[in-house]
């Protein structure tokens, strides 16, 4: 594989619910046929219907853990952890996360799973990774659409994909012997980029759309990605989300930018959240036929909670907005319909 343009950047390093605490999805994922996995996670059954309440996340970081805890309030309504840092380790991260999931539900999204690599999957890894989904009780696993390794090394870095018809079968094969090994429903995202690889023989929504369908997964739509990528490689981004399976879109990160040249972003989630992209969050939820939960992403630069929290208000005013726009003038039979959708997706699980 070849990668051509500038090196890339540093990267950045809920099925059942056991407990009594889950919450509601105000929203859901088409189904797939009836041997999909996505009937797995139709845990709404005899809940309410869903609300136009929005269901915002933050990422659950060791240097925001304690203060989040002792909040009294806050728009956080579901917490979002990396599996990889939490495998075999005990001591003061586990014992945050375990007070973590006494109050709010948790989704796992992963780092490493390497989804679309040569190299053989790492089943010791998946066999862990499995019991730690399992004891956290989430619906389902998400994880990047790349290459995370190479024949040599683990690279801790996001790397493109060449969008082939090649990589859409490997990827989709891999993605379901780790769904089958997880036994629970998956979700991948849409990775940023400052370099595309060959073959390019299809967009970047055809990719995403084919792997999705082969693979019969989920997808976790990161609309800071599709504008990075847009400014990086000189593309519509609304147009983009309008060629996505987006009846799949079990979730939604949102996250800062770095501007290093005007055609030139870098995902580093360690800034405030740009106004092009809450535009383009605007857009996406209207064209959503469900109400996914949305996370904003902040790894690096973490600021004091109540300027993350002045982030997960602005969030919820759009969510608001574009739910009571989009509920105004329905009928009954079309909020009933709204209801049926949402009670199989996985992340009916996530939001109350």
């Amino acid at each position: 594989m070849l990668l051509r343009g500038l090196n890339p950047p540093r990267s950045f390093s809920v099925m059942k619910r056991k407990r009594s605490l889950a919450i509601e999805l105000q929203s859901g994922v088409k189904p797939g046929p009836p041997q999909s996995f996505a009937l797995r996670a139709n845990t709404l059954r005899g809940k309410k219907p869903p609300q136009s309440k929005p269901s915002l996340g933050l990422g659950f970081r060791l240097a925001l853990a304690e203060e989040l805890l002792a909040a009294k309030r806050t728009r956080v309504r579901f917490v979002e952890v990396a599996p990889e840092n939490y495998l075999g380790v005990g001591g003061r991260r586990r014992r945050l996360l375990d007070e973590a999931r006494e109050r709010w539900p948790v989704v796992c999204h992963g780092l490493c799973g390497d989804l679309a690599g040569a190299q053989p999957l790492d089943w010791d890894f998946i066999q862990q990774l499995k019991t730690f989904l399992r004891q956290t009780g989430v619906a389902w696993y998400s994880d990047h659409l790349c290459y995370t390794s190479t024949p040599r090394a683990h690279t801790h870095d996001l790397i493109p994909l060449p969008f082939c018809h090649r990589t859409v079968r490997q990827t989709a094969v891999r993605i379901r012997h780790v769904r089958e090994m997880l036994d629970i429903p998956m979700a991948v995202e849409n990775v940023s980029a400052t370099m595309r690889a060959v073959p390019h023989e299809m967009s970047e929504p055809e990719f995403i759309s084919a792997v999705a369908r082969e693979a019969d997964c989920q997808l976790l739509l990161d609309v800071n990605n599709i504008y990075v990528n847009a400014c990086n490689f000189g593309f519509d981004p609304k147009r983009f989300i309008d060629r996505l399976p987006l009846e799949r879109v079990v979730q939604i990160h949102i996250a800062g930018h770095d501007r290093r040249r005007p055609n030139l972003l870098i995902d580093d989630h360690g800034s405030p959240i740009a106004p092009p992209v809450y535009d383009l969050l605007r857009y996406a939820l209207r064209r959503l036929p469900q109400r996914p939960p949305v996370l904003l992403e902040r790894d690096n630069n973490i600021p004091p909670l109540p300027q993350l929290e002045e982030e997960l208000d602005r969030l919820n005013e759009i969510c608001r907005e574009v739910y009571a726009h989009d509920d105004t003038g329905r009928s009954d039979t079309q909020r009933q319909a709204t209801v049926d959708h949402a009670r199989s997706t996985p992340s009916a699980a996530i939001c109350r």
